[in-house]
C-alpha cells in the first residue's frame, strides 16, 4: 500500500475526521484575534470579514460532524 493510498484512507477515517475538526476549531483563535483588532480600530469591514470567516469555520465543523455521524452509522458494532 503506497503512502498516498494510506493518506486518502486516513482522511475518511474517524481519526482523520477528528483531526480535521480540531484543525478547523483551531482557526477560531485567529478569528477571535481578528475580531478584537477590528473592534479596537473600529474597522467595520474587517469585522464583517471576521464574521464571515467565523461562519465558514462553523459550517465546516458542522459538515465534519455530519460526516463523523455517517461513519458511525456504517459501523456494525455501533448499531
Amino acid at each position: 500500500m503506497s503512502a498516498l493510498t494510506k493518506a486518502k484512507s486516513f482522511k475518511k477515517s474517524r481519526a482523520g475526521t477528528y483531526l480535521s475538526i480540531g484543525t478547523s476549531a483551531f482557526g477560531v483563535f485567529g478569528v477571535a484575534k481578528q475580531i478584537k483588532a477590528a473592534r479596537s480600530e473600529h474597522d467595520t469591514l474587517r469585522l464583517i470579514d471576521a464574521a464571515i470567516t467565523g461562519a465558514a469555520i462553523v459550517t465546516g465543523i458542522a459538515l465534519l460532524v455530519r460526516e463523523l455521524k455517517r461513519l458511525g452509522d456504517d459501523d456494525v458494532l455501533l448499531g
